[in-house]
């Protein structure tokens, strides 16, 4: 018989038994909404052969919507260590509901607030609506939640700027773009028309910094070949998500950018280009990739790629270097809030960027990237509504930079398994076995428990189960895990 070959079960069967809670089929949609209370999208580009079985299988079966125990294996295989990894809350975030319920609670928090102005020195800015608010979140297991206006797609302006910062420092190293820009805050308007003592930018947050990092991408391409690159690099961080531009906005930009127009003739006349560089051309790829567009949706994919050490979380890509990931956030934290950075690394102690369209790019290192998304601005030029969601965030996880992890105060770490996930041991699985709970033990196998562990009295689980007369549990444990069904007790 099959018990006594004491085959063991395979990953597929365990996460079969997992979702199915005793049934023989599972309905697809049970499958589905299982999937995604882990956090993972159906569209998750790793999940593409399982959704494509599942479409060709519900295409193809009599029973529509049923999955029995070997088509479910049939759609799983391909994909079945990520899958097993998110229902045994192998996660960064292994409570993912629980988390995404206070995300939406500081969503609402942060929507109440009604001060800041739209900018508005061209029309493209000045035509949204105070009133849109979203923010998306992936984490770097894709994990991915979005609340509010979070498909709306708006220029990243100053939010590229680390972003091409990452991409000159991926392509030419530390040391040679530094030759060019400093990395020190300013502690001047981003906009301001001044250099440091070496006649270099500060750094490559404030305009005369990304201007003169602009000039450093793909020397000797034409503007149109290097904007065609920098897409591609965006659209690897943002997983192949949307990423477009708005002709319009370059358009105005290019009109109404006298400022950027003198500082780029001072950085010429100070020789802060390299050899040849023609500036005209660079002020326009300059404002080209001010104009280039995104959502909530797909930005939080960049940041968790910057979170993530330069691999897209749901593509698996390698997109940027460690060096050049570590660089960004170091200045994010010291320079990306323009004015306010001090007070931001002070109070939030997160890398973080923000743009005049309302954008805040926030990466949780190792955890998570987020972009919150409203237009009106505080006299900083920062999001108001996007600063106080960020305050919120680090004032309810231990997410600040320099919170005490080991000794954390009343702070919820979203990183922390809840109760049974972490004690691991025989007195769980016996417990669960006595009070009959099937979906603990289910749980249990499924993260490769042992199932026949004894307690001090030499009884397992079916022991307990078989005393207890918890007859669904002594099926589990026999059919679905195997166990020797002849163990002897003291």
């Amino acid at each position: 018989s099959k018990v006594k070959q004491g085959l063991l079960p395979s990953l597929e069967d365990l996460l079969f038994y997992t979702i199915a809670e005793g049934q023989e089929k599972i309905p697809v949609h049970k499958f589905i909404t299982a999937l995604k209370s882990t956090g993972l999208r159906t569209s998750d580009p790793r999940l593409k052969e399982c959704m494509d079985m599942l479409r060709l299988t519900l295409q193809t079966t009599s029973d529509g919507v049923m999955l029995d125990k070997d088509l479910f294996k049939k759609c799983v295989q391909s994909n079945i260590v990520l899958l097993t990894q998110a229902f045994r809350r192998k996660f960064v975030i292994p409570d993912f509901m629980s988390f995404t319920s206070h995300i939406d609670e500081l969503y609402e928090s942060a929507k109440k607030q009604s001060g800041g102005k739209v900018a508005d020195y061209i029309p493209q800015l000045a035509k949204f609506s105070p009133d849109l608010w979203g923010v998306s979140l992936c984490t770097v297991d894709g994990q991915r939640h979005s609340v509010g206006d979070t498909k709306v797609p708006f220029c990243l302006q100053s939010c590229v700027k680390p972003l091409k910062y990452a991409i000159a420092v991926n392509d030419l190293g530390t040391e040679y773009v530094h030759r060019y820009v400093g990395k020190e805050p300013s502690g001047l308007r981003f906009n301001k028309l001044f250099l440091n003592e070496d006649d270099r930018p500060h750094n490559p947050m404030v305009n005369a910094g990304a201007i003169v990092i602009t000039s450093l991408i793909k020397q000797g391409a034409n503007n149109a070949e290097k904007f065609d690159y920098v897409m591609q690099f965006m659209n690897k961080m943002a997983g192949n998500e949307y990423v477009g531009f708005s002709n319009a906005t370059f358009q105005s930009e290019r009109e109404s950018g006298d400022r950027n127009f003198a500082i780029g003739y001072y950085l010429k006349e100070k020789k802060c280009f390299p050899e040849g560089t023609d500036m005209v051309a660079i002020l326009d790829f300059y404002f080209q990739l001010c104009s280039i567009e995104v959502t909530c949706e797909s930005a939080s994919v960049m940041a968790a790629t910057l979170a993530n050490g330069g691999f897209c979380p749901i593509t698996g890509e390698r997109v940027l270097s460690p060096e050049a990931v570590r660089n960004t956030l170091s200045l994010m934290h010291s320079c990306g809030m323009y004015d306010f950075s001090g007070q931001f690394a002070f109070h939030v102690g997160l890398p973080a960027k923000s743009g005049v369209a309302g954008g805040i790019l926030l990466v949780v290192p190792n955890v998570m990237g987020l972009m919150c998304w409203s237009p009106p601005l505080d006299k900083m030029g920062n999001s108001v509504k996007g600063i106080h969601f960020c305050h919120d965030l680090v004032s309810l996880c231990n997410f600040h930079n320099y919170d005490n992890l080991r000794h954390f105060a009343k702070k919820l770490d979203p990183r922390r398994e809840g109760g049974d996930q972490r004690v691991k041991s025989v007195i769980n699985l016996l417990f669960a076995a006595y009070t009959g709970d099937v979906s603990a033990l289910r749980r249990f196998a499924l993260s490769g428990m042992d199932m026949e562990q004894r307690d001090y009295d030499s009884r397992t689980a079916l022991h307990v189960a078989a005393a207890e007369g918890h007859v669904d549990v002594v099926k589990f444990l026999l059919e679905a895990c195997k166990v020797n069904p002849f163990p002897k007790d003291r």
